[in-house]
Order: C-alpha cells, then sequence, then structure tokens
C-alpha cells in the first residue's frame, strides 16, 4: 500500500479506536466512580453490586451484613454517574453542533448565551412553583425541562438576530450577540430573585451546576428530551459537514439549508435546555471537548459527534467526583465550578498551541 493509502487506513482507524477507548473509559470510570464518595464502601463490593445488578455476578456477600451497601451504589451513586454521563454527551454534542453550524471555534451553549436562556426558563418555572410538575401527556418530562428548553430555544433565536448585520449573519458578531444575551438573561435572573426571596435558593443552584442529590429520577426525566435532541443532530450529521463549509456550497449541492440548520438548531436547543433543567448551568463542557476531539479525529463530523459524546461524559463524570471528593466532611463544589477551573486554563493552552500567538 502506498504512502496515500496508509494515510487514508490511519483517518479511518483513528476515530475508531478513539471512539473504543473513550467507551472502555466510561466503562471503568462507571465503576471507578461509584466506588468514590464520603461513604467507606471496598472497592471490590462495589465492583460485585454492580455486576450482580447487570446479571453477571453472584450475590455480593457484602450486602447481606451491609444492607445500606446495596442503597448506596445502585440508588444513590450510580444514578449521578449516568446521569453526570448524559449530560456531560450533550453539552459536548450542542457544542459541536453550534461550532460548525456557525463556523465560530468559540460557540457553544455557554457562549452563546442558550445556557443563560435555559436558566432564564427554569428560573421562571421555579418561581411559578412550576418545578416539580409534569407535563400534561408527558408526564415523565416535566415542564422545568419544557421551560429550559423554550428558554434556550429563545436565547438561540434571538442571538441569531442580533449577529446578523445587512441581512447576513457574521460569525465575528455572533459570539458578541451571545455575550449581550446572555448579560441581559442574567439580569432578568436577578429580577426574578429579587421578587421571590423563597426561589432564590433554588436559583441559586441552578445557576451554579451542581448533580448533587441527582439520581435516577432525573435521568428518567432526562431521557425523552435526550433522545429528542439527538434524532435530527444524527440524521443531518452528514449535512453539517455541508454547513459547516457555507451556505453557498450547500445550495450548489441542493440541500435545503434554513431547514437542516434550523432541525440542528433544535436538536442542540433541547440537550442544551435538559442539561441545565436538571444540572444547572455548566460550562466550557461544549467548548473544549469539541477542539480536544477535533484535534486528534479531524473535523468530519459523524465520528466527531460520537468521540466528542463519549469524551464530554468522562469530563463531567471525573469533574463531579472531584467535587464531591475535593472537600471533606462530605461537602461538595458546584461541578460548574469545577469544570470551570479544569477548562479555562486547558481551552487557553490549546487556544495558544494552535495560533502560536500569545493571549
Amino acid at each position: 500500500m502506498n504512502r496515500a493509502g496508509n494515510t487514508v487506513t490511519r483517518r479511518t482507524l483513528r476515530p475508531v479506536l478513539c471512539c473504543a477507548a473513550a467507551s472502555a473509559a466510561c466503562a471503568v470510570s462507571v465503576f471507578l466512580a461509584c466506588y468514590a464518595g464520603a461513604f467507606p464502601v471496598e472497592f471490590a463490593d462495589v465492583t460485585a453490586v454492580l455486576l450482580h445488578a447487570a446479571g453477571l455476578g453472584p450475590p455480593p456477600a457484602a450486602a447481606q451484613d451491609n444492607p445500606a451497601l446495596t442503597v448506596v451504589v445502585l440508588e444513590l451513586r450510580l444514578g449521578r454517574v449516568v446521569l453526570s454521563l448524559l449530560v456531560g454527551a450533550s453539552l459536548a454534542v450542542a457544542g459541536t453542533v453550534y461550532q460548525g453550524l456557525l463556523r465560530n471555534p468559540l460557540a457553544d451553549p455557554f457562549t452563546l448565551g442558550v445556557s443563560s436562556g435555559a436558566a432564564f426558563g427554569a428560573s421562571v418555572a421555579l418561581f411559578w412553583g412550576l418545578g416539580t410538575m409534569a407535563l400534561p401527556f408527558f408526564p415523565a418530562a416535566g415542564i422545568l425541562p419544557a421551560a429550559a428548553l423554550t428558554g434556550a430555544t429563545a436565547a438561540l433565536a434571538a442571538v441569531l438576530v442580533l449577529g446578523r448585520v445587512g441581512g447576513i449573519m457574521r460569525r465575528e458578531t455572533l459570539v458578541l450577540a451571545g455575550i449581550v444575551v446572555s448579560t441581559f438573561l442574567s439580569a432578568l435572573i436577578s429580577l426574578v430573585k429579587s421578587l421571590d426571596e423563597e426561589s432564590v435558593a433554588s436559583i441559586v443552584f441552578w445557576i451554579m451546576g451542581s448533580l448533587q442529590g441527582r439520581g435516577w429520577h432525573e435521568v428518567m426525566l432526562f431521557t425523552p428530551w435526550f433522545v429528542l435532541g439527538m434524532l435530527p443532530v444524527i440524521r443531518f450529521s452528514r449535512e453539517l459537514d455541508i454547513l459547516s463549509l457555507g451556505d453557498m456550497q450547500a445550495r450548489q449541492l441542493g440541500m435545503d439549508a434554513s431547514r437542516v440548520r434550523l432541525w440542528l438548531l433544535l436538536g442542540a436547543g433541547a440537550l442544551t435546555g435538559v442539561s441545565v433543567a436538571v444540572s444547572g448551568v455548566i460550562g466550557f463542557v461544549g467548548l473544549v471537548v469539541p477542539h480536544l476531539v477535533r484535534m486528534v479525529i479531524g473535523a468530519e463530523h459523524r465520528p466527531l459527534l460520537a468521540v466528542s459524546a463519549l469524551t464530554g461524559g468522562l469530563l463531567l463524570l471525573w469533574s463531579d467526583v472531584l467535587a464531591r471528593t475535593l472537600l471533606s466532611g462530605g461537602a461538595e463544589l458546584p461541578v460548574g465550578v469545577v469544570t470551570a477551573l479544569l477548562g479555562g486554563p486547558f481551552f487557553c493552552l490549546l487556544l495558544r498551541r494552535n495560533t502560536g500567538t500569545a493571549l
């Protein structure tokens, strides 16, 4: 095989190998993350509980002497671990879609103000006491995610309108428009908090971003919106490659760019909205992960979305482990603080390495 053939083979195999490695890392991380926590458990007991729950092993002997072991591992920790994987994957996929659609490397749910829009929608739902209510014909979903989704979609629409100059969407103005929308929505959230002191604690908790106290209930609430958000992203992943080249190239290839862009934006908005609804505003996952993965496997969106989803889940999972183990006495840090502390400097290093310029 000549040099060109070897290069094509490496480019084809690299995403497959990265996807397999990330999947294996996720499986191992689930065991390790279920071991970490304030309640002391042996790693062998955690492994026995998880294998028995999966139907791959006998009942753990330690659970007979300590009934709390099964509850801690399966009910408290495993649900939170699964939720962190789903939320991290959603934010990373949404960031990949925004960066591809807008052709802007700084685009992500946080910098575009979409997360702030979702937080505002959730804040309004909490203010009106609708946070625990279910939708009439979709009880597993709930009003809170629907409010967050509505806020995320409205914020994104506002950014797209403000980012147009002379009828043309300018990439350089989109991030600035996102900052403007995010600042305006932050002011509205402060207004909501000032109107009802009883809801302040709940709203602040959402804004800081945390998975404390989350579990299987949130996983069940999250899953329908996750599926709805991923469907258009998977369906139009190949079209995203064409859209990332520009509307003119899309029209020349016969693509209805507006329709495809709308479906992708709705999908990314659903993923962002429901993530904020269950975990609050968590930044940098959707910004850093696509960059990191793109440097390794390239810019083709179908493998990029798959590996970004797995890597985003891993990043948030281990950020949450740090958030609940760094402090002593069972105290926890907001996971949004951890992702900002990890993602901010790391993104600066990536940007400096890529551009070769001082920040």
